[in-house]
Order: structure tokens, then sequence, then C-alpha cells
């Protein structure tokens, strides 16, 4: 693993490293707290965005709204709004999109979404709706001066027939305005690396952001990783094999895992990091710590009861 000094050896005379966090809507009063308290731990680090994700057939299109909203009301925060075209006409789409602009949002990150049912049942477009993630973009677009993120899949999307067919819808939605693209998560670095490569070759050139899940429960991810068809490597079971009832020493292993990986990736040229955190601020303030990234003044409003 580099060393720290090596790290900051290696990023003597470049741009500083960028950062961008995903946190879930809250269902709760108790996991409302929990989010809120993410943030204001988090926003000192100036995020240069902070996305919030959106339910299958838009089961939590009122929290999404309600959380960027909040963040766009109450801190300095730049908020993007996941938003998906499952089980939704062009028009009610349309309306989401207004209502974020009117809202203050000014980035959305484009999904085509999973299907209603769950991962696992075949997608089928609305007979009213946006078809695939292209025709979302350039809908967007069209409302607004929206910045505009989409997925990308270093090890395809499951349900595409190939790597190369998948990088041609990727270049679709980029066609259709796409400003940049944030992966699913990997674990192995290679599979980054290679897949950009594939990618510029491609002939696209918008910046496609690592997406990073610290893991704090190896479980929970393995089964996240099968489902999103992400590969899990023997050494990352080794890591943390043994430590099932053992808190803390999951979350010292998890952040020296993900620290390895970040600081590996920054020896790459890599600047731009995604963090999936999960709601939770700890291992991702660590890790950003550990990429050289210091707290400014807090910029974020306290938390206001309901």
């Amino acid at each position: 693993m580099p060393t720290a000094s090596h790290h900051r050896a290696s990023r003597d005379g470049y741009r500083p490293i960028r950062v961008s966090i995903e946190f879930f809507p809250p269902k709760t009063e108790e996991m409302e707290k929990i989010l809120w308290t993410s943030i204001e731990r988090l926003a000192p680090l100036q995020p240069k965005f902070v996305s919030v994700t959106y339910g299958a057939g838009g089961s939590t299109r009122e929290r999404t709204h309600n959380t960027v909203a909040r963040m766009v009301r109450e801190t300095s925060l730049k908020p993007a709004a996941h938003l998906t075209c499952v089980d939704a006409t062009k028009e009610e789409v349309d309306a989401v999109v207004q209502s974020y602009w009117d809202a203050g949002v000014r980035h959305i990150v484009a999904l085509r979404g999973d299907p209603a049912e769950g991962v696992g049942h075949a997608y089928r477009p609305h007979p009213g709706g946006y078809a695939t993630t292209a025709e979302l973009v350039a809908g967007i677009k069209r409302i607004g001066d929206f910045q505009v993120s989409v997925s990308a899949y270093p090890e395809k999307h499951p349900e595409a027939a190939s790597l190369d067919a998948d990088i041609d819808a990727l270049k679709a939605k980029v066609d259709a305005g796409a400003d940049q693209a944030i992966t699913q998560f990997f674990f192995e670095n290679e599979i980054y690396l290679r897949y950009r490569d594939k990618v510029r070759a491609a002939g696209i050139e918008i910046p496609i952001l690592p997406g990073i899940l610290p893991v704090q429960n190896f479980k929970a991810a393995a089964n996240f990783a099968r489902r999103a068809g992400a590969s899990v490597p023997y050494w990352l079971a080794a890591r943390f094999e043994g430590l099932e009832n053992d808190v803390e020493t999951r979350r010292l292993v998890a952040a020296a895992v993900a620290a390895e990986q970040v600081i590996d990736l920054v020896d790459e040229g890599v600047q731009d990091f995604h963090f999936y955190s999960m709601n939770r601020s700890d291992l991702v303030y660590a890790i950003c710590h550990l990429l050289g990234l210091r707290a400014q003044a807090p910029k974020v409003a306290p938390a206001k009861a309901a």
C-alpha cells in the first residue's frame, strides 16, 4: 500500500483531489437524523456535488425532492437529484424535472432505473414514457440547462449483451447531452482502468468518475455486488474473514481497504471520486482525509426539526 508521503509526492503540481458523495433519502425520522448528521460532517470537505438516490418506480420521489430542496435552502452544497423513467409517462417525468429546476436544483443523475418488481425482472418501458436513458437525458436538456450525469458499468450492465454493447449505450447517452458518467462500484482498480481505456478508444471524452463503495458490512456488500453485476475478489473476502461479530475491527479494515483503492487510483492519475456513502459519514470522511482533503469552515446550517 502506498504511504501517505508517497501519495503527497504524487500530487505535487496537480489539481486537488475532488470528491462527490451519494446519499439516499431517509425513510424514517431516525434515518433523517442520521442523514443530516452525515451531511453536516461531510459538508466542510466541500464535495463537488452530493447526489440523492431515487427508488424504483419513483417510490422515493417525494423524499428525494424534499432532501435536495432542503440542501438548496439550508446548505451551500450542490445537490444532484437522481431521476429514473420507470413506470412514468414523459409528462410525469418532465413535471419532476421542472419541479427540481423550480427548487433550484441544477444537476440531475439520469438513470433508466430498475423494474419496479425488482432486479431480475425484465425491464419494460412505460408505453408513454422515456424508453431509454438517452431519451431521458435529451428530455431533461430540453427543459433546462441542467448538468446531467449518467451511469457507467466497468463490468457491463447485467442486462447488456456485451461490454462493447454497453459502451455503445453510454455513447448514446453522451450524444444525447450527458456531461459526465459515474461508474458502478468495483473493487479491482484494473477493471476501472481497462474500462476507461475502452471508453476513450470508443471516442467518449466525458469524465468517468469511479464509484467507490467503502465496505462496512462485507456480507451485505457482497450481496449488493451480486445483484449489481460487480465481482467480489477473493482477497477482499479474506480481509474481512472472521470479523462478522467484530464491528470495530471491520470499520478499521474497511477504511484501510478503501484508502488503498483510492490512493492507488490517484497514482494512476485519477482526480475525481464518487463515494457511495450509505448515509454514513465516518468512513468517507476518513478516506477523504487520507486523500489530503481537509475540512473548511462549516457551510451547512444545523438540522432543523421537521
